[in-house]
């Protein structure tokens, strides 16, 4: 990556990347369903990754900064791992179990509004208008892209799945963004920590529920690679990132995975996008680059604070 870039398009760049990456997931993970228990396929994929980023965390040498966190540091930490990765995780794979991906992808959009919302009061963090213009735009192509909208009404386990999925999103967007710019911790002992606590905490709890099936070579490539690449790699980045960007432009970049799901699977599994769904992605990816926008006063801010 060039090194002439600001720290913002850097960051911006960064969070692209790992959205592409965790696009894929969803293909991987659609995938894997067929054989593994939602919950247990989750666990197994954070606490993995957990595993792989622990001796880095260790040689990293910030644990005497561990050690002397408050309890109240360690409090927002565990709060961290419990939804971002227990509660957030969890229910995607879950309600893919129940929903189409489109659906998933389509609730989880409005994760956004939610977070502008909460960051206002609780970050200070209040979106100029060409930002609430761009996230209503962002919006607008959603819902040209899914018109007309047919939720399945009988589906309403994951209905009720996905909701509890996308108030933990929301509300671990809010905090992660506390916690990564707090500075207490750098983002690498933020992902690990957290991971580990949400992580361990979703395999012992599909485990207990949906039981540990008999995994193939094929199956364990696959975790492997969702821990290593999909998780602990992008999840490190992910928390670097949120110390330069905001959260509802950290959001807003995060919900460019659901075009980036249509592509893929346009590509890889053969489904066709109409004129409607084009539009929407050129809407929403406008919206997007809205949101990006920082006036020259906040970037100079921006500038002097690093």
């Amino acid at each position: 990556m060039p090194r002439n870039l600001s720290p913002h398009v850097r960051a911006v760049l960064q969070a692209l990347l790992v959205t592409f990456l965790w696009s894929t997931s969803f293909v991987l993970v659609k995938i894997g369903l067929k054989d593994i228990p939602a919950l247990t396929f989750a666990g197994l994929r954070y606490t993995l990754a957990f595993l792989c980023l622990l001796p880095l965390a260790i040689r990293s040498g910030q644990g005497e900064r561990l050690r002397g966190l408050s309890g109240a540091a360690w409090a927002r930490l565990i709060t961290l791992g419990l939804l971002f990765y227990t509660f957030t995780q969890g229910a995607i794979f879950l309600s893919l179990v129940y929903l189409p991906a489109a659906t998933v992808s389509l609730l989880l959009s409005f994760t956004p509004v939610i977070v502008a919302l909460l960051g206002i009061s609780t970050l200070g963090e209040r979106p100029t208008i060409l930002q609430w213009a761009g996230t209503g735009l962002f919006l607008a192509g959603v819902w040209v892209y899914f018109y007309p909208v047919a939720l399945p009404h009988q589906q309403v386990i994951g209905l009720i799945v996905i909701g509890v999925g996308l108030l933990a999103n929301s509300l671990s967007a809010i905090l992660g963004r506390h916690v990564n710019r707090s500075g207490e911790l750098g983002p690498l002992m933020v992902t690990v920590v957290s991971m580990g606590i949400g992580g361990v905490a979703l395999l012992v709890a599909g485990v207990l529920v949906q039981g540990l099936p008999r995994l193939t070579a094929l199956h364990w490539g696959m975790i492997l690679w969702l821990a290593v690449v999909n998780s602990a790699f992008a999840f490190t980045l992910w928390n670097r990132t949120l110390r330069t960007l905001s959260a509802m432009e950290s959001s807003i970049i995060n919900n460019t995975m659901l075009f980036q799901i249509a592509v893929l699977a346009w590509i890889f599994l053969g489904e066709s996008l109409g004129w409607g769904e084009v539009l929407g992605m050129v809407l929403a990816g406008l919206g997007t680059v809205a949101v990006q926008m920082r006036p020259p006063a906040a970037l100079a801010r921006s500038r002097r604070e690093r």
